[in-house]
């Protein structure tokens, strides 16, 4: 019965959808207050339903509903409750619904706090995020219905995949997903923009939080999946450069292009046409990364379906979604002209060339990802684009990023005095450039990889201290004025060192990390990178649905015993599949991370050990920077009216 109502709450909030999709676009454009006002009791009855629909599927997977199909595919009775809940989005049709439960959230979160914009200006966005929902209700409702019914239930189901299971992918696929479709927010603002042909310094605050928010959420979300490839995979690596990795990638380096120009909209009503044009096409690039989970064009453990006929609709979705916005986008762009002068040296310079930086820099990461896809296509050739290529080509224009950062952070609008702007900040130069050295100094053979990592790092972090502190400068009691600086400057200064953290902490462990391969006796003890490591015993346990193999190792220094280490390896029997689940001494410093393998012919134990320098330091940096996005985002002038709206030339009134 509660299945059959989230199925009957999914196709009403689709009935909804189209409601709110006609309704008050018609409504903005006759100025009919009726119509319009249709708009928010619709995208509020929209998030509810779809909200019914995704509990009802909750509730069928905790309590092991195996007439339902989606269950029996992807549960199990004895698996723990943590992922009979996470697999409810552990699947293609139940991550869907929770892509669409999140394009409703955010639609209703305009018709909820969006009390400050313009009436017309508001029915627009909400119906065109309301289309956005339309196209993928209609994917799940007749390609990925997460309802369909069993005709036999079996007994039990056939597990979730043992890969998935476990608290960092747990949590991973939510907070991508907040980041992906908060990104339509930003495509909706963009295309009432275009309907209405104006774009102002009141649009670019509107649509600021919610850039910064779905930013926010792309970071958390990378970050977890990273830190869940680092530790469960067993191959101690934290990126891949795997297509699926890039897909969420590219809309992050985007979306933080789309972010600084936005700022440069409504400070200085300039960038217009490219903020606009920046925020359909990051929307874009999180339609691509469904495609390329959902297609069955790539094989990953990250990709949900395998069906071309899903991925066929999907491409559809983006290409009516994308064709139409850069269409409008084409016809509207003279609408949008930009007021604000600036000369080069400005803030308003380095945000651009901020924007071209990071524009180029997702343009390559696609290139890279596609181009295997386009080379088996057109010329029947199988290519593999690896980390080789990403590195060469991605890592310039990051380092020049890093540089321009700290000084373009701290320019003033319009114009500025280079020289005047530089000289507060030669004191951290010096000491990112001393520590760089020391770390050259200090390594014998390496790469000088490590060394300007630190540099830039330092440089990062110091520039945005510099920065902080820069603006108490007429201030009698400085830190007192610190204290009271707007959230704003201090998630900016915080976003901005916690990039410098985790390049760090990426400098770092791909410069100086050690690595052993050997076959070892229980009993036996061995060097790695001044650490003693020693294998004790090799046990068999049971958990609650899998097999494992686990070793004991003591872990010690200058004959001091730091911890022991637990490595696993797991046999799930449902699934038929083994995992391996690394055991990590973590340290504020380094990792020392150690994966046991298969029995050997000798008696002894395949292992495989890691010191990995600064490794935490790649995650701490994610967290420090969605941190700075959470700060930001709770600034008091995001909450507070943007202000009358002005026209602009040949633009439609404001209402």
């Amino acid at each position: 019965m509660i299945t059959e109502l989230g199925h009957f709450a999914l196709i009403l909030a689709f009935l909804v959808a189209a409601v709110q999709a006609v309704v008050p676009l018609v409504g903005a454009q006759k100025r009919w207050p009726g119509w319009m006002a249709v708009a928010e009791p619709a995208a509020t009855a929209q998030f509810f339903l779809t909200a019914v629909s995704f509990a009802a599927l909750t509730y069928a997977f905790v309590v092991s509903d195996f007439s339902l199909r989606l269950v029996v595919l992807n549960s199990h009775s004895a698996k723990p409750m943590l992922y009979k809940i996470t697999g409810v989005w552990g699947n293609h049709e139940g991550s869907m619904l929770l892509w669409v439960l999140i394009v409703t959230l955010f639609g209703a979160s305009v018709a909820w706090f969006g009390g400050n914009l313009p009436p017309g200006l508001k029915a627009r966005v909400l119906s065109v995020q309301a289309m956005i929902g339309v196209a993928f209700f209609a994917f799940i409702l007749f390609t990925s219905n997460p309802f369909l019914r069993m005709s036999v239930p079996p007994f039990d189901g056939q597990d979730l995949n043992p890969l998935l299971q476990d608290p960092g992918l747990a949590f991973h696929p939510p907070f991508l997903y907040l980041g992906y479709v908060g990104l339509s927010m930003t495509f909706s603002f963009a295309i009432a923009a275009l309907i209405e042909g104006r774009v102002d310094a009141a649009w670019g605050r509107w649509v600021r939080p919610y850039t910064l928010a779905a930013w926010m959420f792309l970071t958390v979300g990378i970050g977890l999946g990273s830190w869940w490839a680092y530790y469960e995979l067993g191959w101690g690596g934290f990126w891949f450069w795997d297509p699926v990795e890039n897909a969420s990638f590219m809309p992050w380096l985007i979306a933080a292009a789309l972010l600084h120009s936005a700022v440069v909209v409504e400070k200085r009503e300039s960038l217009k046409s490219w903020t606009i044009l920046l925020a359909i096409i990051a929307f874009g690039f999180s339609m691509v990364g469904a495609f390329i989970t959902r297609s069955g064009i790539i094989t990953s453990v990250h990709a949900f379906a395998t069906d071309p006929e899903r991925g066929m609709f999907l491409l559809l979705i983006l290409a009516v979604f994308m064709l139409g916005g850069l269409t409008m986008f084409a016809a509207r762009a003279n609408a949008m002209q930009a007021k604000g002068v600036f000369a080069p040296v400005s803030r308003e310079g380095v945000l651009v060339i901020n924007n071209i930086l990071l524009g180029v820099s997702a343009f390559v990461v696609f290139v890279g990802t596609i181009w295997p896809l386009v080379s088996e296509m057109a010329f029947d050739r199988k290519l593999s684009v690896g980390a080789p290529f990403f590195n060469m080509a991605f890592t310039p224009f990051m380092v020049l990023l890093g540089l321009i950062l700290p000084v373009g952070a701290m320019l003033p609008w319009k114009r500025a005095n280079l020289r005047r702007v530089v000289k507060p900040l030669r004191g951290a130069f010096i000491l990112s450039l001393a520590i760089g050295a020391l770390a050259f100094a200090m390594q014998t053979g390496r790469s000088a990889l490590g060394p300007v990592g630190l540099f830039l790092a330092a440089w990062l972090i110091s520039g945005a201290l510099v920065d902080l502190w820069s603006r108490t400068a007429r201030a009698e009691n400085r830190f007192a004025r610190l204290r009271r600086l707007p959230r704003a400057d201090w998630g900016k200064a915080m976003a901005h060192g916690g990039l410098g953290v985790t390049i760090a902490g990426i400098a770092a462990m791909m410069a100086w990390e050690a690595e052993d391969i050997r076959v070892v006796q229980v009993g036996e003890s061995f060097e790695v990178a001044g650490f003693t490591l020693t294998l004790d015993e090799v046990r068999r346990l049971e958990g609650p649905n899998y097999d494992a193999t686990q070793g004991i190792v003591t872990l010690a220094k200058d004959g001091q015993e730091i911890s022991t280490m637990y490595p696993e390896k797991r046999v799930y029997p449902v699934a038929k599949m083994p995992t391996t689940e690394a055991a990590l001494d973590n340290g504020f410093l380094r990792d020392v991370y150690v994966v046991i393998g298969d029995p050997q012919n000798n008696g002894g134990w395949a292992m495989r050990t890691y010191y990995k320098p600064l490794a935490n330091w790649i995650w701490g940096g994610a967290i420090l920077m969605a941190i700075g996005g959470l700060l930001s985002l709770s600034d008091r002038r995001y909450r507070v009216a943007a202000g009358a709206r002005r026209a602009v030339p040949g633009g439609v009134p404001a209402e």
